[in-house]
This record gives structure tokens, C-alpha cells and sequence, in this order.
């Protein structure tokens, strides 16, 4: 081999040399330039979870809102609810109709008024529709003085009518309240007449007279609810006077004052008709 030969392979192998360093050191580069996509797409997914997470809470928030001014709006308060599906019940027909059993648990309150509720939903899916029956309904609530809501908790599971209990329920308290309320007004405005011997709660309301001891009148305040589930207040005139008194009692007022009263709360309302009967006997009364 000649030297101008040999000189050019050297130079070839020199070249082919500069050349592999130079890949070598493009390396590196190339993987920085993968990491950095790499953090890139990292940072854009931890980017759109966040925003993700943003979004669920803002959503959180506004289901919390809406559930609060239901709450304020109804006097109900949901404290814990679960569903099951019972797949062992759950059945395909030959028609393609789809049956679901599932299984609800209820708790809350509506003011003073704690429930618990438990009731199974048949739920009937067909090509052209789907429907829900209940099939099953238990109710538990307290306290458990209130006789009208034990009979009419009865009834409701008899005739497996959610939604007469909770319309039924919340009207129930407003009178309860209103009741309340009344008789807390006119304790303060006739202490020395007016006797509460069960407190504000209690459901009658007793009227003294300082000018004629012995003689007392007590009101009866009922609310009950009947079986469609309306509410109502029924109220009721007791009155309690001395033996003596009914024999002179010769144009039968107190024989007649239950029915009296009645029709001065027609005429009158409840408030205006109680407070008629409270400075009737009140001492300051001439």
C-alpha cells in the first residue's frame, strides 16, 4: 500500500472517530429533550387533575348550598342515607323487562321530629318504560309522646305513602311550633292568668281568674292529621268552676261555652279568639 493510500485510510478512520464522539454527545441531549417532554406531560396531567379536583369541589359546594336552603326551606335534615341493590333479586323475563330490588335506609329530623326510615323499591325497566313501586316501608320516629304521629306513622306504612309522610310530617311541626309559639305569647303577655303546667310543649293551656277563684278554663289543642294525611289544629274548651256555681247558673253559659268558643274561633281565628277569652278573665277586666 502506498503512502498516499495509507494516509487516506487514516484520515477515513480519523473521520468516522470525530464522527461517533459527536453522536456521543448528542445523547445527553436527547435525553434531556425526552425528559423534559416527559415533565411537560407529567406537569399538563397533574395540570388537568387539579383543575379536575377544582371542579369536583366547586361542584361539592353547590350540591352543600342547595341542600342547606332545602333544608331551611322544608325543616328537614338528612343525616345519613345508604343504598343496596339486592342482586339476588334482580331478574331479566323473556320480554326484556328488568327487575331491581333495592333496599333504602333513611335518618334525619324535622325540628323535635327524629325518623328513621327503611323501604324497598321495585324498580320495573321495559323497552318503552321504567317504573318504581314501593313495596315495603318501616317507620321509626321520636319522641314518642305524640300520639297523632304514632297512629299516622301506622298508616303510612299500611299504605307504603312517602310522600304523604314527609308533606304530612312538615306541616305537622309548623302547627306543633305555631302551638308552641302561641302559648309562649300569651304566658308573657297574662302571666298571672295563663298556667302552662307542661311548659311551652305542653297542649293545653289553663286561664285563671283572680276576681272568681275556683273557676278555671283550659284549652285543649289538639293536631291531628286524618287519613289522607291533612293536617289540622282542633282546639277544645274545658271548664273547671265550683258545684255551687252550676246551680246558678241559670242561662247554661258554662254548659254552652265549649260550643261558644268554637264558633268565636270561626269568627275570630285562633289568636284573637284566645285572647278575647284571656281578658275576659283577667283581673285588669272590669
Amino acid at each position: 500500500m502506498d503512502p498516499e493510500t495509507r494516509e487516506l485510510r487514516a484520515l477515513e478512520a480519523e473521520v468516522a472517530s470525530l464522527q461517533r464522539e459527536c453522536r456521543m454527545l448528542q445523547r445527553p441531549g436527547e435525553k434531556m429533550s425526552g425528559a423534559r417532554k416527559s415533565f411537560q406531560k407529567i406537569s399538563q396531567s397533574d395540570s388537568e387533575e387539579w383543575e379536575s379536583l377544582k371542579d369536583l369541589r366547586s361542584q361539592l359546594g353547590h350540591v352543600k348550598s342547595e341542600l342547606s336552603f332545602l333544608s331551611k326551606l322544608t325543616g328537614f335534615n338528612i343525616r345519613d342515607y345508604s343504598k343496596m341493590e339486592d342482586i339476588a333479586n334482580t331478574e331479566e323475563t323473556e320480554n326484556d323487562t328488568k327487575k331491581v330490588l333495592q333496599r333504602h335506609r333513611l335518618s334525619g329530623n324535622c325540628s323535635m321530629v327524629t325518623f328513621q326510615l327503611e323501604f324497598e323499591v321495585l324498580q320495573i325497566e321495559t323497552k318503552e318504560k321504567k317504573s318504581s313501586i314501593i313495596t315495603d316501608l318501616s317507620i321509626i320516629m321520636e319522641p314518642t309522646e305524640y300520639s297523632e304521629l304514632s297512629e299516622f306513622a301506622s298508616r303510612a306504612e299500611e299504605k307504603r305513602d312517602l310522600l304523604m309522610f314527609f308533606q304530612s310530617l312538615h306541616f305537622f311541626v309548623e302547627w306543633y311550633e305555631y302551638r308552641e309559639n302561641t302559648f309562649k305569647h300569651f304566658k308573657e303577655k297574662y302571666p298571672d292568668s295563663v298556667y302552662l303546667s307542661e311548659g311551652t310543649c305542653s297542649h293545653c293551656m289553663e286561664i285563671h281568674s283572680a276576681k272568681l277563684p275556683g273557676f278555671e278554663l283550659v284549652i285543649v289543642w289538639k293536631i291531628q292529621i286524618d287519613e289522607e294525611g291533612k293536617v289540622f289544629p282542633k282546639l277544645d274548651l274545658l271548664t273547671k268552676v265550683p258545684e255551687q256555681a252550676l246551680g246558678l247558673d241559670k242561662n247554661r253559659v258554662i254548659e254552652t261555652a265549649a260550643l261558644s268558643f268554637r264558633s268565636l274561633l270561626g269568627v275570630l281565628g285562633i289568636e284573637a279568639a284566645l285572647d278575647s277569652l284571656i281578658r275576659l278573665f283577667s283581673a285588669d277586666n272590669n
